[in-house]
């Protein structure tokens, strides 16, 4: 029997590894909500940046006007605005193993965001152009690509598998520390790993995999300080040997319904698997 839930909040993160937004709304498109991870900060090298090895990254607010990226930063009162239209020289850029073409924005987000995070970086764009695709030993044959997200397009949570982890937790943790997309309601703890697709009206999505954790979820998204959990609770009950990690979430992909729109607080239908 399919599990009935609904979507508690939807979220979307335009620069990789900055903060996020929560929204009303999302406009489905192949490479998952528009404008999610659709810019990405990256070295001298090109090679991109998370706050795995610069935690400062959080501390880097993103806001979408209608005509542009607007970024600010923690205790700095300036806003720099990036248009939609900004057509900058092709670079070649890394994110993972991927090595592909992204549109450059420009000396004054470079020079911006260098000062911030104390070091020389560079804003690009991902270009529309490209299909960055999703790994085939999970997505299939399905076509499924992103953009700078690190696999997959989306990333599925429960509120109760995060209730659930707090309860275990000494100082419970906000949703901030794990950067889902869609956030559900009304389902069981971990329901989440044993659904196979979620449909919302025209939009149908598959999880695909689980979502192996990093020492981002150890940041503090409002200070950029470390710690030590969720981590060393998640490992008390959440490895995976299979995937050599603790898991919490899990990656989708999209398979219909791009154009249309997801509404937070919209009832899904969720088929299971086991």
């Amino acid at each position: 029997m399919p599990l009935e839930a609904a979507i508690a909040a939807l979220f979307v993160y335009p620069v990789k590894s900055c903060a996020g937004i929560e929204i009303a709304s999302a406009e489905i498109t192949e490479r998952g909500f528009a404008h999610d991870r659709e810019w990405m900060i990256v070295d001298s090298g090109g090679r991109f940046l998370s706050q795995r090895e610069v935690p400062a990254l959080a501390l880097i607010a993103t806001a979408l006007s209608p005509g542009g990226l607007e970024l600010t930063a923690a205790g700095d009162a300036t806003t720099i605005a990036i248009p939609f239209g900004y057509a900058g020289p092709r670079r070649t850029v890394t994110v993972w193993r991927d090595t592909l073409p992204a549109i450059d924005q420009g000396d004054e987000p470079a020079a911006w965001l260098s000062q911030r995070l104390e070091r020389d970086v560079r804003l690009v764009r991902f270009d529309p152009g490209v299909r960055r695709l999703c790994n085939r030993e999970y997505a299939g044959e399905s076509g499924a690509h992103t953009g700078f997200a690190d696999a997959y397009p989306l990333l599925v949570l429960s509120q109760p598998s995060l209730a659930d982890l707090n309860a275990r937790l000494a100082r419970p943790l906000p949703l901030n520390r794990f950067r889902p997309n869609i956030l559900l309601s009304g389902c069981d703890p971990y329901d989440e790993d044993h659904i196979d697709e979620i449909v919302a009206g025209a939009v149908r999505m598959k999880l695909v995999k689980p979502c192996t954790r990093c020492q981002i979820t150890t940041t503090d998204q409002h200070t950029g300080e470390r710690g030590a959990e969720p981590l060393a609770t998640l490992a008390t009950y959440r490895v995976n040997p299979r995937l050599e990690g603790v898991t919490f979430g899990v990656n989708a992909i999209l398979l219909a319904g791009f154009g249309s729109t997801l509404a937070a607080g919209a009832p899904v239908e969720c088929s299971l698997r086991f």
